[in-house]
């Protein structure tokens, strides 16, 4: 393959991958809490930023909450535990919930809504589900990185070290935990960051380390919707 079509490939990706709004939404996600690491919470150029972002990215998740109401409402994977399906619901139901009540929260920032005492309790109320739905989702991928972990280990057993690794579904498994690593690693920090952003430990969970929270977890959402590379030969 020439350099040219190189190129051309990897701007292909870089095209499909911010045609995405879900990917414009999380690099703007990445501006908005890095801007807050910078600002340390102190009036400036960063904050600035981390505010005009912020309201910005409520636009980019205008009526996202459908989303996750079709998977609440959606029936669950053949086999899937019944403490995995109800907290896996719960984060659809927190998650959804979140994103209805934002929409009113850039309603009330935008003048549109009036009432700014309920829009910024909405707010708080928003943040709270956001956060319940962050801990159904560290549960959830706590317990399916369990259940693959009990079957690699069965696959183990009837499979020679040297076996396993050409095993395609023990490769399969192995990449399925390696995202679900990942995903735990994401929603326990969002934990985090959603505390912070309800200043639950203002003097521990500071506006920095919300920040370079946020902005760590908004870099494995960019890595995570990264769309796959086509497998091709050299010329």
């Amino acid at each position: 393959m020439s350099t040219l079509d190189a190129t051309r490939a990897e701007l292909a990706l870089l095209v499909v991958y911010l045609n995405k709004a879900e990917a414009r939404d999380k690099v703007c996600r990445a501006i908005q809490y890095g801007s807050k690491f910078l600002s340390n919470g102190e009036p400036g150029t960063a904050q600035n930023v981390d505010k005009s972002t912020s309201l910005a990215r409520k636009v980019f998740r205008l009526f996202k909450f459908v989303n996750d109401l079709h998977a609440l409402i959606s029936p669950p994977a053949p086999g899937t535990p019944l403490p995995i399906v109800l907290l896996g619901k719960s984060k659809n139901a927190l998650l959804s919930t979140f994103l209805f009540l934002d929409q009113i929260v850039w309603l009330g920032r935008s003048g549109i809504y009036k009432n700014k005492e309920r829009a910024d309790l909405l707010g708080r109320i928003s943040l709270y589900c956001w956060m319940g739905s962050s801990i159904c989702g560290t549960l959830v991928e706590v317990g399916e990185l369990g259940r693959l972990s009990a079957q690699m280990k069965k696959l183990e057993k009837e499979l020679s070290d040297c076996e396993k690794y050409q095993n395609e579904q023990y490769r399969a498994k192995l990449k399925r935990s390696n995202e679900r690593s990942l995903a735990l690693i994401r929603a326990s920090m969002d934990i985090v960051v959603a505390a912070g952003l309800l200043q639950l430990a203002p003097k521990k969970i500071t506006p920095r380390v919300t920040g370079a929270l946020g902005f760590a977890t908004s870099l494995i959402a960019c890595y995570q919707l990264l769309p796959p590379r086509s497998k091709s030969k050299a010329a």
